[in-house]
């Protein structure tokens, strides 16, 4: 039975004003292609020092259109993490390309620059052109941004940044001084998520920023039906101008396919007000973290935290423990049920992609050890803003209990 209210593995914050900025919008005239969204993106784009920031519904659709803007289709790759969500993989595939699954560090999750060159090669080895890497940032720290930089500028390779765990991180730019994830030092795109689970909320939603003229443009197209309105990229100057050349106002055009991907003002409202909420918000986050890290040294090292990588200054989504469950003699499945009894939520971040039906289907079975070890043993435990003291130190004893009997 419950010994107190259920805590989940990670929950939303919203307060008065995140409401009242909702209210506002809805008791005006834009529900959605409205102001907001700009600010927002604005707003978001000052934060993590991006030239340019674009919304869009999902984490997921800001994978895909990123993938779009490189251009990818029939015969090109992308090096993805096997330990990552389904939507990393599946925006490859989307955007016509193949997925060169990578091994990880059994430690931390992360695609390490020889994980990713081992994926490399497989996939030249199937005659595939690899175009890009994409690096995923785990439960708030970052992948070894400079390695897999100076891997893909040797390579010729972009880089898009699964940063969907990662908004509000900090890591050692290229100059050497601390750098936000988003601002693209060492990448092309970057992308984030505002799912409710993340450090910051807007119901659904994600964002792309990229310090790429080009890019901005493509994926601003992507995700509003593939439509241009700027004089430049038109094709068909005579249906698009008026006599005295000034662009016709209901004029627009579409080079490439697209897709309805916008964010709603309702959304982008939320996003502003819980973007000044951020840095509470890691803070909360970094408080519970140096607690749990603190109080579960002597579990260790049946029990223990992820590794930790150097130089990064994580907004922690996730914290994930390393279990030894052989030499527990229980299996996961009955050490989340015995937190569960306790009305303690837990989750598993996550299963390997390269073993899904789909890709095994397509690629076969493949040999990455990392990522196997990596799974077998990693568990995320309650981390969210509101969580307080008293939880904290709920989920503590509950992990004592088990571990020690």
């Amino acid at each position: 039975m419950s010994r107190g209210p259920f805590l989940p593995y990670g929950r939303q914050w919203i307060d008065e004003a995140d409401i009242a900025a909702v209210k506002q919008v809805l008791r005006g005239d834009w529900l959605t292609q409205g102001p907001n969204v700009g600010w927002f993106e604005r707003a978001f784009a000052e934060k993590v020092g991006a030239r340019h920031a674009v919304a869009c519904t999902s984490a997921t659709a800001a994978l895909h259109v990123s993938m779009l803007a490189l251009d990818l289709g029939p015969g090109d790759a992308v090096v993805v993490p096997s330990i990552t969500f389904l939507a990393t993989a599946n925006a490859v595939r989307l955007a016509g390309a193949q997925v060169a699954f990578a091994d990880v560090d059994p430690d931390t999750g992360l695609m390490r620059p020889q994980d990713a060159a081992g994926a490399l090669d497989r996939a030249r080895a199937r005659g595939w052109r690899v175009r890009a890497l994409a690096p995923v940032h785990l439960a708030g720290q970052t992948a070894d941004m400079a390695g897999l930089s100076a891997l893909a500028t040797g390579e010729g390779l972009a880089i898009v940044e699964d940063a969907a765990h990662a908004v509000g991180t900090r890591l050692t730019g290229h100059d050497g001084r601390p750098v936000a994830v988003g601002a693209c030092d060492r990448s092309d795109l970057a992308c984030f998520s505002f799912h409710p689970v993340k450090t910051m909320a807007t119901g659904e939603g994600g964002m792309v920023t990229t310090a790429d003229d080009t890019l901005a443009r493509r994926v601003r197209a992507a995700i509003c039906h593939g439509m241009v309105r700027e004089p430049s990229a038109f094709a068909n100057p005579a249906a698009a101008l008026a006599a005295d050349g000034t662009p016709n106002p209901w004029y627009y055009e579409m080079p490439d396919l697209g897709l309805n991907y916008r964010m709603t003002d309702i959304q982008a409202a939320l996003g502003l007000s819980q973007l000044g909420k951020l840095d509470a918000f890691m803070r909360a986050r970094q408080t519970l973290v140096d607690a749990y890290d603190a109080a579960l040294t002597p579990l260790a090292p049946v029990l223990r935290p992820a590794g930790r990588v150097a130089g990064v200054q994580a907004a922690w989504h996730l914290y994930a423990v390393l279990v030894d469950f052989a030499a527990l003699g229980l299996d996961r499945a009955g050490f989340m049920g015995a937190l569960r009894r306790d009305g303690i939520g837990s989750q598993v971040h996550y299963i390997p992609v390269h073993t899904q039906p789909y890709y095994r289907k397509l690629y076969g079975d493949l040999d990455l050890p990392g990522a196997a070890a990596w799974y077998a043993r990693c568990l995320s435990l309650p981390l969210y803003p509101a969580m307080s003291m008293a939880d904290h130190e709920r989920v503590v004893t509950a992990l004592f209990r088990i571990v020690r009997g």
